[in-house]
Order: structure tokens, then C-alpha cells, then sequence
């Protein structure tokens, strides 16, 4: 019987023991309290509590972690109402800061992000806050940062997601942006005729050199086949005058070729005919090519 409560009270030590072991995973620290004192943060690794005594408050996870705020409704400078939400990255540094710093952290940094927000948009007007996001970023980031560093918190960065002005001004800006694209699309049309017209341009010159180049050497061709052609008859003749004299032609012969020179005049297209002065001597001629031909005969 004694035995039972013996192993009866070792059990229930060792459950106690087990039940006491924390184990704190990588990126994350307990915030532990002892009688209700703030007593140790505990890293990541093993640990073991005194049972009864000590008593885990907090888990605090000390990965970055992002929060999406809703819109805020603000104020521009030139009285101009719109709405503005935000992301902001921020990142616990120190366990006991963020748990006993403040009451409830995300909704106090989504507060203080609003009225950061307002502030700021205030000293700004409308154009002015649609093209300075990143200033805006810059400074929401620099103020939130210094504010909450008391309660163990950085702020990484805020970012400004959505800009939403009032609904005229949208309808306004829609139209300036339509307007816009308008401009640009007629600029690059103008742009791409132009384009096309310069290209056809230098194609039609191009096309009339071509031309040009090919009347050119139809020409240079031609005037070649005829200063060949006239060298060839010359040549023709030369040596048919060559052959005449190596062959010592008597009177006879050469006013045979005299006749056929007159006879090939005759046969042309000349209006005009040149008889030579000696026609009084003809006759002698022809009787003297009726003896040549008789001899050849």
C-alpha cells in the first residue's frame, strides 16, 4: 500500500516537472513573472519554471510583422477631404517594453499612425500630397519610430498605399489622365506617319537612282556597242584599203571600185547626189572595165 502512494507521488512530480518545462521556439521570447513580479524574458531554447511560482505573461514573437490599416480620413491644406491607408512594418525589439509599455500596441500604433497621417497632410496641398509619397513615408516612418521605442517597438517603414480623393476630383483627375492619353496617342500616330512618310520617301529616291543607274548604263552600253561597231567597220575598211594596196591595182580596178562606191551612193537615202568633176571620162571608164572583165573572163 505504502508503495501505491510512493509511486502515486512520483507520478503526479514527474507530471509537474514535464508540465513545467517550456521549451521557447527560434524568433520568440516569453515575458515570465514570478508571484506576479516581472521576473525574466526567456529566449529561444529550454527553460524550466518553478511550479506554482512562475507563470509565462506573454509570448512575444519578434519576427517583422505588417499591419494594414484601414483608411483614415484627413485633411489637406487647401481643405481638400480624403482618404488615406496604411502599411506599416514594424518589428518588436524588447519582450518587456511591448508588454507592460502598453495597453493593447496594434491599436495604439494604428492611432498614432492617424494622427502622424493628419499632421502631416495638413502642412501639405492636394498635388502636393498625390506626388510626395515617399516624403509622406519618410516622415510617418521617422515619428512613429521615435514614439513607440518606449514601448519596445521599430517601426521599419511605413508605406502609403491608397490615396483617395474626394469623388469630383477623381471624375477631374480621370479626364486630365484621359485628356493625357489622348495627347500621347495623337503624338505617336503623328510620330509613326511621319515615320512611314520618310521611309517611302527614301524608298521612291532610291528607286528613282536605281533608275537613274539603270538609264545610265543602258546608255554607257549603247554608246560602247556603237564606238565598237564604228571601230569594226573602220577597222574593216583599213584593212580592206590594206589588202588593196599589198594587192597593186591597176586603173581598171579602182574605177571599178569607184562604180561600186557611186553605185552604193546611189542605192542610200540621200536626197542629194555628188557626180564626181571627171564624168566626161565615164565612158573610158565603163570601155576599160568591159576590157577588165573580158580578160578576167
Amino acid at each position: 500500500m505504502f508503495g501505491y502512494i510512493l509511486l502515486g507521488i512520483f507520478i503526479v512530480a514527474l507530471v509537474i516537472v514535464i508540465a513545467n518545462i517550456a521549451i521557447v521556439p527560434q524568433a520568440t521570447s516569453y515575458v515570465v513573472e514570478r508571484l506576479g513580479i516581472y521576473y525574466k524574458t526567456w529566449d529561444a531554447g529550454f527553460h524550466w519554471k518553478v511550479p506554482f511560482i512562475d507563470r509565462v505573461v506573454k509570448k512575444v514573437s519578434l519576427k517583422e510583422q505588417v499591419v494594414d490599416f484601414k483608411p483614415q480620413p484627413v485633411i489637406t491644406r487647401d481643405n481638400v477631404t480624403m482618404q488615406i491607408d496604411t502599411v506599416v512594418f514594424f518589428q518588436i525589439t524588447d519582450a518587456k517594453l511591448y508588454t507592460y509599455g502598453v495597453e493593447r500596441p496594434l491599436s495604439a500604433i494604428e492611432n498614432l499612425t492617424a494622427t502622424t497621417l493628419r499632421n502631416i497632410i495638413g502642412e501639405l496641398e492636394l498635388d502636393h500630397t498625390l506626388t510626395s509619397r515617399d516624403v509622406i513615408n519618410t516622415k510617418i516612418t521617422s515619428i512613429l519610430d521615435e514614439a513607440t521605442d518606449k514601448w519596445g517597438i521599430k517601426v521599419n517603414r511605413v508605406e502609403v498605399k491608397n490615396i483617395i480623393p474626394p469623388a469630383e476630383i477623381q471624375d477631374a483627375m480621370e479626364k486630365q489622365m484621359k485628356a493625357e492619353r489622348q495627347r500621347r496617342e495623337a503624338i505617336l500616330r503623328a510620330e509613326g506617319e511621319k515615320r512611314s512618310s520618310i521611309l517611302v520617301a527614301e524608298g521612291e529616291k532610291e528607286s528613282a537612282i536605281l533608275r537613274a543607274d539603270a538609264v545610265r548604263e543602258q546608255r554607257i552600253r549603247e554608246a560602247q556597242g556603237e564606238a565598237q561597231a564604228i571601230r569594226e567597220v573602220q577597222q574593216a575598211l583599213a584593212d580592206s584599203i590594206r589588202l588593196l594596196n599589198e594587192a597593186a591595182p591597176n586603173n581598171q580596178v579602182l574605177a571599178l571600185k569607184s562604180l561600186e562606191a557611186l553605185a552604193k551612193v546611189a542605192d542610200g537615202k540621200a536626197t542629194k547626189l555628188i557626180i564626181p568633176s571627171d564624168m566626161q571620162n565615164l565612158a573610158g571608164t565603163v570601155a576599160s572595165i568591159k576590157e577588165l572583165i573580158s580578160d578576167a573572163k
